[in-house]
């Protein structure tokens, strides 16, 4: 089986050094920066520490490989498909890597099936630096079950999603809401607390809340809570945008906080579930929905 990278930055790097361990022998790849005369000479020194033979040309690779994995920025992605689409092989199994949305996805699909080639819309969650080619992959699109079946003997991680191409990248992108949003917000979490020299009571508070229970128990527990106290907690965080502000600190996350924590009020979720805190974090969305439904029409 031959693999090739169309794309040699981080991503495609960690994965090839995993899979060369696991024994997969040839290994292809082509950068648009290979000639950058910044760029170009990590992206060699990369090659060469992770045995992977560069080629020239995107065709240099796709006539040689078996599966292509496209690892470029996600704005760049259907614009790449578009090129690569002229030299693809018949059945050869494209996955695409990038945080694009699944409107393009869907896109870069049709380009591919043009060719008779297979396409995977694949969304690694996790660290590569840490767990290299065992990251874990969900993927979607009609060539997933190939790739699983020549993959999974190099010890890939790849879970299935279902055949519709963007499926996996809305697992990627939603999931974002949360890991990009909370480093977001721990900055300014972390900013305030050192302007006050209070770092460590904030943080072993904090922790005392978050270890004492699961994610998804504590999750359901603040969401659920909120849905009937949302304009007392509003105006509560009205009190720390105040403090931040008064110490030239900034608060957008918190005014964003707010402002979604103001317009929850207004659904008046507290009278329609009778006072009584819901069970389960799903009937507050329900609700949501239905009042977001009420106002738009």
């Amino acid at each position: 089986m031959k693999l090739g990278f169309i794309g040699f930055g981080e991503a495609a790097f960690e994965l090839s050094v995993g899979l060369k361990q696991e024994g997969l022998e040839k290994i292809l790849a082509h950068d648009v920066m290979l000639d950058h005369p910044t760029f170009g000479p990590q992206i060699k020194e990369r090659a060469i520490q992770a045995q992977v033979e560069l080629r020239s040309n995107p065709e240099g690779v796709l006539n040689e490989v078996d599966v292509v994995m496209v690892a470029v920025p996600a704005d760049k992605a259907y614009e790449v498909s578009e090129v690569l689409k002229l030299h693809l092989k018949k059945d050869c199994i494209y996955v695409d890597v990038s945080a694009s949305t699944p409107v393009v996805k869907q896109n870069i699909n049709k380009n591919i099936q043009e060719k008779n080639a297979f396409f995977v819309d694949a969304a690694m969650l996790g660290p590569l630096p840490v767990y290299k080619h065992k990251v874990p992959i969900s993927a979607s699109g009609n060539g997933v079950d190939r790739l699983i079946a020549l993959m999974t003997p190099y010890s890939m991680d790849i879970t299935k999603v279902s055949e519709n191409p963007g499926d996996a990248s809305a697992i990627k992108l939603v999931r974002s809401i949360y890991m990009k949003g909370v480093a977001a917000l721990y900055l300014e979490l972390l900013e305030a607390a050192h302007e006050f020299n209070i770092e460590e009571l904030v943080l072993d508070s904090i922790s005392e809340t978050m270890d004492s229970k699961s994610f998804k128990e504590t999750m359901n527990r603040l969401v659920t809570g909120t849905s009937i106290h949302a304009l007392r907690r509003s105006i509560e965080l009205d009190g720390s945008i105040q403090m931040l502000e008064a110490s030239n600190l900034n608060s957008v996350m918190s005014k964003a906080a707010k402002n979604k924590l103001e317009r929850l009020a207004t659904f008046n979720l507290k009278e329609k579930f009778k006072g009584q805190k819901p069970d389960y974090w799903l009937e507050v969305i329900k609700a949501c929905k239905e009042e977001n439904t009420i106002l738009s029409s």
